[in-house]
């Protein structure tokens, strides 16, 4: 009789087990690898496209003197297929209302979308601030769109669209050379993860968000509130009035409509507040101080030029430290009173007065500020 040769169940469970243990630590990997390869096809394509329409706008001379985004993505449908457009007030009709952004190592950060509203939310200040526009094309490719007014063209440029990786030229990775617009899009859609790197791409995006440090009561602050570095006037006289041609310069580039006495001192911290912030129509007006008190003392009360004295307000710590500050401080506004001083507003852990402080102050902080 002949014998049998076979497997115990034993040694099939076993041998299960260790395919099982194998497939768990594999197929995560396999899986990864398989998204990666798909977002970054899928990216390579959508900016091949896109390279390719901007190209023919390029070559028609049609890719600049746009004077809103609007009118640049009205053309583009014209050359690259576009199922929906959604104008700036209902742009999350077309994109994700929160989406996860960071570079390299760093953890993403969540990123309410609906702050997003011009150029300026996608980090570029430089530009003209024109709206964002959202667009969904009919690959399934979503997107948010702000055109640059600024833009170049030449056509009988080929740099818009590069590709490497390729003997022939048309594979590979993709560069776009353009600097017509800013772009951000997603290519799966809506569906997750909605983060950069992955399925989130983006072209001209230096930074993604609102743009503030703080944003109080609508009040855009551009960065910490801190003292500034003094500007050093030339050769000021008594009435606040020059003739240095640096002096002038000076004047005329950050809007200040007197120099300080130069006898009085060499150090104009006033002035050197307005150039921190990049002009005095950019530091926080009397009113708009008032309103940031308003914020930090949990009331609506406070006027331009009201005053309340100690223990008829109590400062909220927390909101305080929001808007940059772990205890009470001086802050700048951009009224000058004369070339001596200037108006601002105290803000105390339990009263708040506005002021008039000489220019020589070193101890009061620039509050700046982004439309």
């Amino acid at each position: 009789m002949t014998k049998k040769q076979g497997f115990t169940l034993a040694e099939v469970l076993i041998t299960l087990g260790i395919i099982g243990v194998v497939a768990s630590m594999t197929i995560p990997t396999l899986v990864a690898n398989y998204q990666e390869r798909s977002y970054n096809t899928a990216a390579t394509v959508f900016e091949r496209k896109l390279g390719e329409a901007l190209k023919v706008m390029n070559s028609q001379q049609s890719l600049a003197g746009f004077s809103t985004t609007e009118d640049f993505v009205e053309e583009l449908s014209k050359h690259f297929k576009i199922n929906k457009v959604c104008q700036n007030d209902e742009l999350m009709e077309c994109f994700e209302e929160k989406v996860f952004w960071g570079s390299g190592d760093a953890t993403p950060e969540t990123v309410d979308m609906t702050v997003v509203k011009t150029t300026k939310n996608f980090g570029q200040k430089d530009w003209q601030k024109t709206n964002v526009v959202g667009v969904q094309f009919a690959s399934g490719v979503t997107a948010l769109i702000a055109y640059n007014t600024n833009a170049s063209q030449d056509p009988y440029s080929n740099q818009i669209i590069t590709f490497s990786g390729s003997s022939n030229g048309r594979s590979g990775s993709v560069s776009l050379g353009t600097d017509s617009l800013a772009i951000l899009y997603d290519t799966n859609g809506a569906k997750s993860p909605n983060q950069s790197s992955k399925d989130l791409r983006s072209i001209n995006v230096a930074k993604l968000g609102s743009g503030c440090f703080a944003e109080i009561n609508g009040i855009c602050i551009a960065m910490q509130p801190q003292v500034p570095t003094p500007h050093i006037w030339n050769a000021c006289n008594e009435n606040g009035r020059t003739t240095d041609q640096e002096d002038l310069s000076y004047m005329e580039k950050y809007g200040i409509s007197k120099c300080m006495k130069t006898s009085y001192t060499s150090s104009d911290y006033w002035a050197g507040a307005a150039e921190l912030c990049g002009g005095v129509d950019k530091m926080a007006s009397m009113a708009q101080l008032a309103e940031i008190a308003n914020y930090i003392y949990n009331t609506t009360i406070i006027g331009a030029y009201d005053y309340f004295g100690q223990g008829q307000l109590t400062m909220d710590p927390n909101k305080a430290l929001e808007f940059g500050l772990s205890s009470g401080a001086t802050l700048w506004s951009n009224e000058e009173r004369s070339q001596e001083g200037a108006y601002s507003r105290d803000i105390r852990s339990r009263a708040t007065d506005w002021g008039n402080y000489a220019r020589t102050n070193s101890t009061l902080l620039a509050v700046c500020i982004e439309e």
